[in-house]
C-alpha cells in the first residue's frame, strides 16, 4: 500500500476535528485581478416596485394590501379597463420589489438578471410572470426593465393535517429578464491614472502589487498609497489602448499577506485555521460537567371502595457525569500550521469542545492570531 503524502495525513487530521485548512495559502500565487477592483469600474444598483401575475392563489389578499389593489387597477386602467367601482378578489397577483446590478460597460440591450421579492402577503411566487417593471438608479433615471417568469427555488406542499416547505418561495430570480435601456458613460481614455482597490486592506500585500507592477511596467509605474489603494500611472504608449494595459497588469501574479486568523462558526461547529496562527507553550486540561434529569412519574390508585383519589406521583431521577477521564496535555510551541493541528489534535475534542479552547487560549495570549466568531 503507498504512503499517503504530508498534505493528505494534514488534510485527515483537519477534518477529524472539524477544522478546514487550506494547505499552503500562504505561499499561493495569486493573479492581481482576483485581489484588486480598478477604482470607477463597477456595478451601479436598480431598483423597481412591480407585479408578479399568474399565481396559483398564492399571491396577496388585496383586502390586506391595498397598494397591490391599486398597483393591478392602474395598470388596467391603462390598458383601457375600468375597474375603479369594482372589488376585485383576485388572489393570483403579487407586489413585488426588484432589484437589479447594472454591471460596469452594460451596452443598451444587454441582458441582466434581476431578483424579484414579495412586498405584501403572498404565500409563494412559484409560476408567476413579472410584468414589465422600470428599474431605476439612485439618480432617479431608467437604465433597465425588466419582464418575465419568476423562477423559485423553495416550495411548498400542504394538505388538511400536514404542510411542509423547503426554502424561500416569497423571492426568486428573472434570469436574463432585465433589458439595459440607458448605459452609464465611462471613456476610458480619461484615465491618466488607474487606481486599484483591495479586497483585502494589507500594508503588505499593497507593497508587492507595486513591486510587480514596477516589475514589469518600469520603475515609477505605480505607487502603494495607503493599506488599500495603489495607484499605476498609465504609461504614454498605453493611453489609447488601456484595456490591453489593464489586462497585462491583471495576469501579474503576487503572494497576498494572510492575517493570522481562527474563524469559528458555532451553529455547524466549524472551524477554520489560517496558515499565519501560532501558539505558545500551554498546558491545556478539558472535561464537561453532564447533568441528565429523568421524569417518571407514576399513577397512584385507591383502595376500592375507599374514599381516596387518583393522584400522580412525581419521580425525579437525577444522573451527574463529570468525566473526569480527560487528561493534562502540554502544548509545545506551535511554529508551523502543522504544529497547531497536531498539538490541536493531542486534545482529542469534539469541534464544539475544540471552540471553548480557543477561546480560553486566546484570553489566556497564548493564542496568538485574531479570533472571529461568525
Amino acid at each position: 500500500m503507498p504512503r499517503p503524502s504530508r498534505a493528505a495525513l494534514l488534510l485527515a487530521a483537519a477534518l477529524s476535528f472539524g477544522v478546514l485548512l487550506p494547505a499552503g495559502a500562504a505561499l499561493a500565487q495569486v493573479r492581481l485581478k482576483d485581489v484588486v477592483t480598478i477604482e470607477g469600474v463597477r456595478g451601479n444598483q436598480l431598483i423597481g416596485y412591480g407585479l408578479v401575475i399568474g399565481l396559483q392563489g398564492t399571491g396577496d389578499q388585496l383586502r390586506n394590501t391595498p397598494f397591490t389593489q391599486q398597483s393591478l387597477a392602474a395598470m388596467l386602467e391603462r390598458m383601457g379597463i375600468n375597474v375603479a367601482d369594482a372589488r376585485v378578489q383576485t388572489r393570483n397577483t403579487a407586489a413585488v420589489i426588484v432589484t437589479a446590478t447594472l454591471p460596469a460597460f452594460a451596452r443598451q440591450g444587454t441582458p441582466i438578471d434581476v431578483q424579484v421579492s414579495s412586498l405584501g402577503d403572498a404565500k409563494s411566487l412559484n409560476g408567476g410572470t413579472l410584468i414589465v417593471t422600470p428599474l431605476m438608479g439612485a439618480d432617479g433615471e431608467v437604465y433597465a426593465v425588466a419582464q418575465g417568469p419568476v423562477v423559485v427555488g423553495g416550495f411548498q406542499a400542504a394538505g388538511q393535517a400536514q404542510s411542509i416547505s423547503s426554502g424561500v418561495t416569497t423571492q426568486g430570480k428573472v434570469p436574463g429578464g432585465g433589458l439595459v435601456e440607458r448605459e452609464v458613460p465611462v471613456n476610458l481614455r480619461d484615465f491618466e491614472t488607474i487606481r486599484l482597490a483591495l479586497r483585502a486592506p494589507d500594508f503588505t500585500t499593497a507593497v508587492r502589487i507595486e513591486e510587480a507592477i514596477n516589475g514589469r511596467f518600469g520603475t515609477g509605474a505605480a505607487t502603494a498609497l495607503d493599506l488599500g489603494t495603489v495607484e499605476m500611472r498609465v504609461p504614454p504608449g498605453f493611453r489609447d489602448r488601456l484595456p490591453n494595459l489593464v489586462a497585462q497588469m491583471e495576469s501579474l501574479t503576487i503572494r497576498p499577506e494572510t492575517p493570522a486568523r481562527v474563524v469559528v462558526d458555532e451553529r455547524t461547529g466549524t472551524i477554520v485555521v489560517g496558515a499565519q496562527v501560532r501558539i505558545d507553550p500551554v498546558a491545556i486540561t478539558h472535561g464537561n460537567l453532564v447533568i441528565r434529569v429523568t421524569e417518571s412519574p407514576i399513577v397512584s390508585q385507591p383502595a376500592p371502595f375507599s374514599n381516596g383519589e387518583t393522584t400522580v406521583v412525581p419521580r425525579t431521577q437525577v444522573e451527574v457525569d463529570d468525566q473526569r477521564g480527560k487528561r493534562l496535555v502540554s502544548l509545545p510551541r506551535a511554529t508551523t500550521l502543522k504544529d497547531v493541528v497536531d498539538g490541536l489534535n493531542a486534545l482529542g475534542l469534539a469541534p464544539r469542545d475544540l471552540i471553548s479552547v480557543l477561546t480560553a487560549l486566546k484570553a489566556a495570549g497564548a493564542l496568538h492570531a485574531e479570533l472571529q466568531f461568525i
